[in-house]
């Protein structure tokens, strides 16, 4: 079973040995340099490589782990590879043993620096180099911990204190009112990059170890990695069926925050349209409540709030990862519905023609659907059918923050837009070209079509991009998107495992998911690194923090392969006028050249540099930010549509206030979004 895939790591310990973990990672080894489609030479550049990224994972403040350290471990990093080829684990044996004195160590400094407030008329900086190098001896240890939490109150403070509004001779009770709760949560939050250690001592070589094949096998590419049982089957939940309340799952990144994993299709998160995997929870608001900051708390702890909420209603603060936030609201066991109802939600804008919209946050399969009609796929045909008997004049389909999911659901969504025929290729290990058929007859709508993407459409939302782009199906509007096209499956960690008979069935404690092939787009070249650059490019807030796969260390290049013969594309589309107005739209004093002026100084403040630990500098700065943080856009006053749903949906809310609510919410979202706005005067010139 293949899969086409956004990868997010995970951390979850399991009962093995540091005898066990080196052979799990010698079985890695193996299994890449028997199925992985560019597998690369286990050496002293890949031991090298490999002791870089173990500890940029374990450790990536810099805050366990100090100068000593490094260079007594040091002498193992061209030597991992004889490591793995011989089953041996020194190098894990003596890293577990100085982390586990370390954590004690930074724990006890962190209490220390807990009890004495932050001075802010104090002269000093945390540089880039002391950030980003370890700390000389303990002593510099506790300077480096003490600057970085320093630095997180005093952020705190700026946020919490308005510059221009207080007087300078207010600003002392200001700080003295914030300093002791941002002090606290600051601790706090360090604290928890602790926590998955200092309380499973027991397991502490576990997980490391899991860190250590996390790591060995994401040298090979960014999108092979190690499963252990639990995460592998919660990989497989995101891409199909798993019953959660609101249809969300919550993941942890390396500092503690946390973060939305996967979502439920047809759930009211899904339906939402508002959420994406990545998004960081800042806030919970129950019911008319107060709304609660989580910063300080850990994955189990906001997931306790929200499912055990008094009222049905959740208020969501999420930060997005183009640093925008956005507040959504669910409703616990909204979707209390009928596996054939529809998982995707529709929507008709109404204007001077009526333009039908779906919104696809995630490619999802049921797995244990034998017939394989329970996909995505299958759920927007349904939607296009219904759309269809309210006469719409032309389509949205957007999959903006798609990451992907099932391969074999884009080869069947682009379907149904397409007539039989080749939607796509791959090629394997062994130079093989395989074409990817679609094999119904017919289309389910061929009308105008304009299918949305941003840098965070990944996988298979680039392969549909791709396809209709090169059939000139439909005008692909948006920015260039993340550039995955690689395609993987999930083995248990069995050297005997022939891909060619494997049915998916085995089970196993741990598993490798392992990139297999890479894809090509029918004109012959490929969306790996690339991405699919779309017909229109809009400026795009997320460009200014998202750098797509061509940023990761291991990614896949691949060479051009003939095009695929058979496929007869449609006439070119008439993109002059298209072009013209987009850029109209686009450099008019608006949304839009907002954005452009932020992505310009955003690449000016992206440079790193050293932070002032001083107030006033902090002030200063705060005063000569260029560009301040672009709010949400506000509903057009000038409107050039309206928002209503197909006559099926209408019926099936009358009897559900909830899902009324939730539906003006999402109506509203709609209104207010200016890509939208433009998507369906774009789509209104394409329909002249």
């Amino acid at each position: 079973m293949l899969y086409f895939i956004f990868w997010v790591a995970h951390f979850t310990p399991c009962a093995q040995t540091l005898q066990n973990i080196a052979r799990e990672a010698f079985l890695i080894s193996r299994m890449v340099e028997r199925h992985h489609v560019q597998p690369r030479a286990l050496n002293n550049e890949f031991s090298s490589d490999l002791f870089t990224v173990f500890f940029e994972s374990l450790d990536p403040q810099r805050i366990f782990f100090i100068r000593e350290d490094m260079e007594k471990l040091s002498v193992y990093r061209f030597t991992l590879d004889d490591e793995i080829r011989n089953q041996k684990y020194d190098f894990l044996d003596k890293t577990t043993s100085l982390f586990s004195v370390r954590l004690t160590q930074v724990d006890s400094i962190i209490d220390l620096i807990a009890k004495t407030p932050f001075n802010f008329t104090l002269k000093e900086n945390l540089t880039v180099a002391e950030d980003s190098s370890y700390a000389i001896g303990l002593a510099g240890l506790r300077v480096k911990i003490q600057k970085k939490l320093k630095l997180l109150v005093l952020n705190g403070i700026m946020e919490g204190m308005d510059p221009e509004a207080v007087k300078p001779a207010e600003q002392k009770a200001v700080i003295d009112r914030l300093e002791p709760k941002l002090r606290k949560i600051a601790c706090s939050s360090f604290k928890r990059s602790l926590k998955r250690f200092i309380q499973n001592k027991s397991d502490l070589n576990e997980t490391i170890g899991e860190a250590y094949c996390q790591a060995l096998a994401s040298c090979y590419d960014p999108h092979t990695a190690f499963f252990p049982k639990q995460v592998k089957d919660a990989f497989e939940a995101s891409l199909g069926k798993k019953t959660m309340e609101y249809g969300l799952n919550f993941d942890e990144d390396e500092e503690g925050n946390v973060l939305i994993d996967d979502l439920k299709p047809g759930s009211s998160a899904f339906q939402s349209g508002q959420l994406n995997e990545g998004d960081k929870i800042q806030s919970v608001q129950i019911g008319s409540q107060t709304p609660q900051n989580v910063s300080e708390l850990d994955v189990a702890q906001v997931y306790q709030i929200i499912t055990n909420a008094s009222d049905n209603k959740v208020t969501l603060t999420v930060k997005k990862p183009d640093g925008s936030s956005r507040q959504v609201i669910l409703r616990k066991e909204i979707q209390e519905l009928d596996d054939d109802e529809n998982k995707v939600k529709s929507f008709i804008l109404k204007g001077k023609k009526s333009i039908g919209y779906i919104s696809l946050p995630a490619f999802y399969s049921d797995w244990e659907d034998s017939q394989g009609i329970n996909g995505c796929a299958n759920d927007v045909a349904k939607e296009i059918v219904k759309l269809k008997k309210d006469a719409i004049d032309g389509l949205i389909l957007d999959v903006r923050y798609n990451g992907g999911g099932s391969m074999q659901e884009a080869i069947e969504l682009a379907g149904i837009f397409i007539d039989a025929g080749p939607v796509g290729q791959y090629r394997s290990r062994d130079g093989k070209v395989i074409t990817l058929k679609d094999g119904s007859r017919g289309t389910i709508y061929d009308g105008p079509l304009l299918l949305m993407v941003n840098g965070y459409s990944a996988s298979a939302s680039e392969m549909i991009a791709a396809t209709l782009q090169d059939y000139n199906r439909a005008l692909i509007v948006g920015s260039p998107t993340f550039g995955k096209a690689t395609a993987q499956v999930i083995l248990p960690l069995d050297t005997t495992i022939d891909l060619n008979t494997y049915d998916g069935t085995k089970a196993a404690d741990s598993y490798i998911k392992l990139t297999i092939s890479t894809l090509y787009r029918l004109n012959g070249t490929s969306a790996q690194i690339n991405g699919v650059k779309p017909h229109i490019i809009l400026p795009d807030i997320a460009r200014a923090s998202q750098q797509g796969e061509a940023s990761e260390p291991f990614a896949l290049r691949t060479i051009d392969i003939a095009a695929n013969k058979y496929y007869k594309p449609l006439a070119s589309l008439q993109l002059n006028t298209l072009e013209s107005f987009a850029k109209s739209e686009t450099e008019a004093p608006g949304f839009f050249s907002e954005v452009n002026r932020y992505l310009n100084q955003a690449k000016i403040k992206q440079q790193p540099r050293d932070q002032s630990l001083l107030l006033t500098d902090a002030i200063q700065n705060r005063k000569n930010l260029p560009v301040p943080e672009i709010q949400a856009p506000q509903e057009k006053k000038d409107k050039n549509f309206t928002i209503t749903n197909h006559k099926f949906e209408i019926q099936r809310m009358q009897s559900n206030k909830a899902l009324l609510e939730m539906n003006e919410e999402r109506k509203n979202d709609l209104l207010t979004d200016p890509y939208i706005q433009i998507a369906f005067d774009l789509l209104l010139l394409m329909t002249k």
